[in-house]
């Protein structure tokens, strides 16, 4: 598999943790949105695009995500500790939509992502620089 582009659009604010949304070209034939660049303690890593967990309210069955307090249908109070800590002891909140399922894959996409991210942030210096649009689908993505 090859990461054929990537493309970063930086966060307005550096002082948060979440540093930029990518996409991923794989291929030049398959594109992955929400792609984020994280600030971590260990220094920045890449978050694959995930989706909120959610369980079924026991009254009416709609869905809620597992913070919810209250039923966003019905209105009914929810039980608390509806999250399960995973293998190691972590709430699991988020599930991931698409990731690599090996160290080799994982370490080459986060080493390609954070370069293109770098490189974006020497060119956000510049001043005649133009932010990268993300949802501009004809710009490089190919033909729909």
């Amino acid at each position: 598999m090859e990461i054929s582009e990537v493309r970063v659009k930086l966060v307005a604010n550096q002082d948060d943790r979440l540093k930029a949304f990518c996409s991923m070209t794989l291929d030049n034939e398959f594109v992955v949105r929400d792609v984020k660049i994280i600030e971590g303690t260990g220094g920045l890593f890449v978050a694959m695009p995930s989706r909120k967990m959610s369980d079924h309210c026991g009254k009416c069955g709609s869905k809620n995500h597992l913070r919810a307090k209250f039923c966003s249908n019905c209105g009914s109070n929810l039980p608390e500790n509806r999250v399960k800590p995973d293998a190691h002891g972590h709430l699991k909140l988020h599930a991931d939509i698409a990731h690599p399922i090996n160290a080799s894959c994982r370490k080459r996409i986060q080493e390609t992502v954070i370069v293109a991210f770098n490189e974006e942030l020497d060119r956000s210096q510049h001043p005649d620089y133009k932010p990268v649009e993300l949802d501009d689908e004809g710009a490089s993505h190919g033909d729909h």
